[in-house]
């Protein structure tokens, strides 16, 4: 069978038309995956490298997000916990960085700035926070950015007010927020 050389040309151009249109196709399927919600998580070590608990990132329909925090082995009281700049804990917990603070805030309008967790006297603690400081998606406030996030937990209290860290003390359990 032989095939002319204007149908060649039409199935060409058919063909490009097509292309042409799947970038448009994939967009509208990407709007709707935009209202869809995302997550993240970390598993929290201390200093001696130890699982002590994980962290959930969960980004709603509304765009914030909800974070939920488990961790044991802490000494009870109030202890700082703040989202920091980098998504490093290694080869200590100082590869973390700042705080989450894109815009370069006073401390306790810190968009990483997580309050405080309280820890009772079983060591055991849960910290469930919904935020709208922060992303999961693309974006200026995004954890994902290029050098990623880390969740790290201090020794000491946040007093919400001192620059840098509120004199919350040392890092004692730091995780890398991955998706």
């Amino acid at each position: 069978m032989r095939v002319s050389r204007s149908t060649v040309l039409f199935g060409l151009a058919l063909l490009l038309a097509i292309a042409a249109l799947a970038p448009a196709a994939a967009g509208a399927v990407g709007t709707k995956q935009r209202y869809s919600t995302h997550t993240a998580s970390a598993i929290l070590v201390n200093a001696d490298g130890e699982r002590v608990g994980t962290a959930q990132f969960t980004q709603r329909r509304d765009g914030k997000v909800h974070v939920l925090v488990t961790v044991v082995g802490l000494t009870p009281g109030l202890h700082g916990i703040h989202v920091h700049a980098v998504g490093a804990c290694t080869p200590s917990f100082a590869a973390a960085g700042g705080h989450f603070n894109p815009d370069g805030l006073h401390h306790g309008n810190h968009p990483g700035d997580l309050g405080n967790l309280r820890v009772p006297e079983s060591g055991r603690a849960q910290l469930s926070v919904i935020t709208g400081n922060f992303t999961l998606s693309a974006g200026h406030y995004s954890l994902f950015d290029f050098d990623g996030s880390a969740l790290v937990i201090h020794a000491g209290e946040d007093d919400l007010v001192t620059d840098p860290a509120g004199n919350s003390g040392a890092r004692v359990v730091c995780g890398v927020i991955q998706d």
